[in-house]
């Protein structure tokens, strides 16, 4: 099941608490002991699919397996991992053995000042990546060493704290992008079934639109292949052996029913529902309606 999981979400769901000032600074960063990965009752690993609203870096001990759409990625012990918000994919454990630690932030956290960072523009961060890499025992020290700073600095009372966390995140990153990815094993018996999630979880991830000014920022099935890393036919024939459907099916059927949505719950205006929507020329936007509910936009609203 597809799940919106803000930053308020996963604090909820990890009982933790945000450290003291933290919501005075501009953007979010917070860093955790791998512990706070597991349900603190049954041990169970929390992390549904869902729509993330941050950035992640983790330090992974033990043995596990990062779940891309076509790719699986093998962890024997120690590995670093990047995630972005565009790029589903799904860490399984694969006992019960699991340290390490891990830090989140959205990306105006890296975006401030002079020396700002557009995360997007850093290759660790680009679709079609793999990035999950293997640590030897002087590199897992050293990666250690970064988390744990961070860790301290994050609760110590220091003025230019924020600033100094800004740039060991960077130093990660950095670090990150001069290792070599892990190779990728051949794709395992149920991978249409977990392209198929992962491409309803990046369909998801654009919704719900919060404003007027907010637009789709995936449009066509090529734009989904191309961030899953997957050729487009081959996205589509996995959807239509799965769901029935087409790639362009499914992705218009969820535009009409964020268009109901819209039209019934907001105020805006049927042109910018259209643009919003992906739409630039308001005929075609209502044309399509028409098509697929029988009514017009503002028939439907009224």
């Amino acid at each position: 099941m597809i799940t919106n999981s803000s930053l308020d979400d996963f604090y909820q769901r990890n009982g933790a608490s945000l450290p003291e000032g933290i919501a005075r600074e501009i953007g979010h960063f917070n860093v955790f002991e791998a512990e706070k990965l597991f349900d603190k009752k049954t041990g169970a690993r929390i992390m549904p699919y869902s729509r993330r609203a941050y950035y992640k870096i983790s330090w992974l001990k033990g043995k596990s397996k990062a779940e891309y759409a076509d790719k699986v990625i093998a962890i024997e012990q120690n590995a670093l991992l990047f995630a972005t918000p565009k790029i589903p994919y799904h860490w399984v454990p694969e006992d019960s053995n699991q340290t390490g630690m891990f830090c989140i932030f959205t990306p105006d956290f890296l975006s401030q000042g002079k020396t700002g960072v557009s995360l997007d523009e850093l290759p660790i961060f680009q679709p079609g990546q793999l990035p999950v890499f293997q640590l030897s025992d002087e590199e897992m020290t050293e990666i250690e060493y970064i988390f744990r700073k961070m860790h301290k600095e994050l609760r110590a009372d220091y003025q230019y704290k924020y600033n100094l966390l800004r740039n060991l995140v960077l130093e990660l990153i950095h670090y990150g992008q001069k290792l070599q990815p892990m190779s990728a094993l051949s794709a395992s018996q149920n991978a249409s079934e977990r392209i198929s999630s992962l491409f309803i979880e990046l369909l998801e991830r654009q919704f719900p639109l919060a404003s007027p000014s907010q637009k789709l920022s995936l449009r066509s099935a090529k734009d989904y292949a191309d961030r899953l890393a997957v050729h487009v036919n081959h996205l589509n024939k996995v959807l239509k052996d799965v769901t029935g459907n087409t790639t362009t099916q499914i992705i218009g059927n969820r535009i009409i029913q964020e268009a109901k949505i819209l039209l019934k719950q907001t105020h805006w205006s049927v042109g910018e529902i259209a643009y919003a929507l992906g739409y630039d020329d308001l005929a075609h936007f209502s044309n399509y309606f028409k098509k697929q509910t029988s009514f017009t936009p503002l028939a439907f609203r009224a």
